[in-house]
């Protein structure tokens, strides 16, 4: 029999067709912890996961009412940067820390966001189209009208761990670069050779306009009509962050009365998108299907950590990753005690 029980959402996942929990159990096997799916509709999730010791979230949003039914949680972990499909204020009332994995991917999405804005820039998907269709000689009067990427200016909205690698890959490119994060501290950003700056100066500023604010309650649409109208009408605006950060009819206007100049986007507010959304027919989109994290080691790399940090909870460790570490201090959890970030699954 079991010691832990581990329930997760049956058929959602990022996870490759067809592969199991393997990478998962790696690490769960040596404490005894099994992982069981349960449909994933509220109802029968809450019946299966009532007693559950842990919560694999996975595609279906972990409401405050599955949050409130359980009682014997320990932890609900994702495997995925964002944590906007659980209600974290629900799991910290109830003492439950939720973990993710925000240091495992920002290589691939720092790669991805410099492909958008460079494809973006040097119009990429334009030029393709020009060849395909005969139109050979088009090419270069189209590029003629645009300026040396060279000293220009790149603004980040919001400067984590992945708008710091896209910093350093932009360097060399020439770019005068500027932050606005006000949770950063203006020492820390300048460290980067970027400039701190208000997100007035970001906006009206910059030639490009990175956007990497997670979502969270607080920063849903937080770019809006006001936003773009401030933006240059040569800019540039890059999307790797989340969809819903921006209120996207608004992007959508800008666009199309030329407020900025161009849109490079990996997330969208809806995903995937109705088939009658004004920008899939837009040449001054570039579009990619929220895939900037894939790499060949995506499900590898994932499910191991995912694996990872239930066992540490399991075990009575903390997590490597928690977003709501306030928790790891509360009363009913005082027997937890801290493990090495260094340390790795196998070790």
């Amino acid at each position: 029999m079991s010691k832990f029980r581990v329930v997760t959402p049956k058929g959602a996942s990022f996870t490759v067709a067809g592969s199991g929990y393997g990478y998962e159990k790696e690490a769960l096997d040596p404490i005894g912890a099994e992982i069981i799916e349960a449909p994933a509709n509220e109802a029968e999730f809450i019946a299966a996961a009532r007693t559950a010791d842990a919560i694999y979230a996975k595609g279906m949003p972990i409401s405050k009412t599955i949050i409130d039914a359980l009682e014997n949680c320990k932890v609900i972990t994702l495997g995925s940067v964002g944590v906007d499909s659980v209600d974290v204020k629900a799991a910290t009332a109830r003492g439950i820390p939720v973990t993710n994995i925000p240091d495992t991917f920002i290589e691939e999405v720092a790669d991805h966001a410099m492909m958008l804005l460079l494809s973006g820039f040097r119009r990429l998907v334009e030029q393709d189209k020009m060849v395909r269709q005969g139109r050979w000689a088009e090419g270069r009067p189209a590029l003629l009208k645009i300026p040396r990427l060279m000293g220009q200016t790149l603004g980040f909205i919001s400067f984590g761990r992945v708008a710091r690698a896209v910093a350093k890959r932009a360097a060399p490119f020439g770019l005068r670069m500027m932050a606005y994060d006000p949770f950063i501290a203006e020492t820390l950003i300048s460290d980067h050779g970027v400039l701190p700056a208000t997100l007035s100066e970001v906006l009206s500023q910059s030639d490009f306009v990175s956007m990497h604010a997670p979502a969270r309650p607080e920063v849903h649409h937080m770019l809006g009509e006001t936003h773009f109208r401030q933006m240059k009408p040569s800019a540039i605006f890059i999307n790797t962050g989340r969809g819903a950060t921006v209120n996207e009819e608004a992007l959508i206007k800008a666009l199309q009365e030329g407020w900025i100049a161009h849109a490079a986007l990996d997330v969208l507010e809806k995903e995937p998108p109705s088939h009658n959304n004004p920008m899939l027919g837009m040449e001054n989109v570039t579009l990619t299907a929220h895939v900037a994290s894939a790499s060949a080691r995506f499900d590898e790399a994932r499910k191991r950590r995912v694996g990872y940090e239930l066992s540490l909870v399991l075990s009575g460790l903390w997590p490597v990753s928690c977003v709501n570490p306030s928790v790891l201090q509360s009363t009913a959890l005082r027997r937890w005690q801290p493990v090495s970030m260094e340390r790795g699954p196998n070790s």
